[in-house]
């Protein structure tokens, strides 16, 4: 037994199997790349560097791969066995050792980053202000209740809790403080809402002259608007069925038991810590075009009451709290010279922020070391000739 776990050992730290690591990642990478001719970003970074697993198809052949996930895992045993086993036989390796080190943490910040992360948008014209920031990709369902005084009260459900009821099977959701249970079915995480005309069947419900269509993904995954049928089921079994879509302009909305509800499909939403409120937003072209070839916001930034200016460009975003907005984009697109225009601050809250700053520093100081040890050697060496 002890000389099959060094046997494995030996496999694991052995320089073999990291050149067939590296070179893995560089394929997966490089397919990937190619991928994004044919599907978005975000699903090419779910298949490719998100996985453990996959199946690449080239044509009408399919062929396994180890997804990133995976390699990075073992590349990570790789390294720390390694440089273990390395350690315990020299230290004249320190600088390698040190950048050994370096690179685990860069796999960790990565590892951080993709489960522990949030990734959104802040959209705003200029006077409008929010303390919440919206995901791209994904969806919940809020049920909210407007109590006395006029606070609203909302009670959330995530994507995960409705995303399989793809079909008439409905996903029921309930909740002790809720007089009612919500019934979630027929999903579609791309569609849109048609009127049913008399000349036509549809395989879906129709509900007051209206049905959910499904379309094809976009290949940008944040093109795509998600759809849901809907049931409200009160006391004594009172059913109200209704539509929910991703665009609509407001929430659908049934009285239970005298009382009004509101039931909303939405991109999932994440709390600031601070208010951001747009004060100017500025855009400059490349002469005698329509390019843009600078933009920035002037914000106002309020957090316990207390206001400062940030201005916020395309290679300065503002962090606090943990959280790092940058200018990410503008629109509309087809405004008009003097028509209003919108600011999106794309939203990161990232533990590891930081993280791979400092494996680079790490790597800067383990190669430092490694070169610094090897010129001094050349140079005792060539004294003594």
């Amino acid at each position: 037994m002890r000389s099959i776990v060094k046997g494995i050992g030996q496999v694991l730290s052995s320089f073999g199997l990291s050149c067939v690591l590296l070179i893995l990642l560089a394929l997966l990478t490089w397919l990937g790349t190619l991928e994004q001719v044919h599907s978005g970003l975000f699903e090419v970074q779910k298949k490719y560097f998100e996985s453990f697993f996959l199946v690449h198809h080239i044509g009408s052949v399919s062929i396994p791969l180890p997804g990133a996930n995976l390699v990075m895992c073992v590349l990570g045993v790789n390294l720390l066995l390694g440089g273990i086993i390395r350690l315990r036989r020299s230290w004249d390796t320190a600088g390698v050792l040190v950048v050994h080190l370096g690179i685990v943490l860069l796999l960790v910040a990565s590892f951080i980053k993709a489960y522990h992360s949030q990734e959104g948008h802040l959209t705003l014209y200029e006077g409008q202000r929010a303390n919440v920031y919206e995901s791209y990709y994904r969806w919940e369902v809020a049920v909210g209740h407007t109590l006395p005084g006029g606070r609203v009260q909302e009670f959330l459900v995530p994507q995960e809790d409705f995303a399989q009821a793809r079909g008439p099977a409905p996903a029921v959701l309930e909740s002790e403080s809720l007089p009612f249970h919500l019934e979630l079915s027929h999903f579609m995480p791309n569609c849109r809402p048609l009127p049913k005309g008399p000349m036509f069947d549809v395989a879906v419900p129709v509900i007051d002259g209206f049905f959910l269509q499904t379309q094809a993904l976009q290949k940008e995954a944040e093109q795509n608007v998600a759809g849901a049928y809907a049931a409200v089921v009160g006391p004594g079994g009172t059913r109200t069925e209704g539509v929910l879509w991703g665009l609509e302009s407001g929430p659908w909305t049934v009285d239970v038991a005298g009382e009004s509800w509101t039931v909303d499909l939405r991109h999932e939403r994440y709390p600031m810590p601070f208010t951001v409120a747009l004060d100017v937003f500025t855009k400059e072209e490349h002469p005698r075009t329509n390019m843009p070839s600078k933009f920035s916001s002037d914000v106002t930034v309020t957090e316990d009451d207390v206001a400062r200016p940030v201005k916020i460009e395309m290679n300065q975003p503002l962090r606090d709290e943990g959280l790092v907005l940058y200018q990410a984009s503008w629109g509309p697109s087809n405004a008009a010279p003097g028509d209003p225009l919108f600011s999106t601050l794309s939203v990161v809250r990232n533990p590891a922020d930081q993280l791979p700053l400092y494996a680079c520093i790490v790597i800067a100081v383990g190669l430092l070391l490694h070169f610094s040890r090897k010129v001094l050697g050349y140079m005792q060496s060539e004294a003594r000739r």
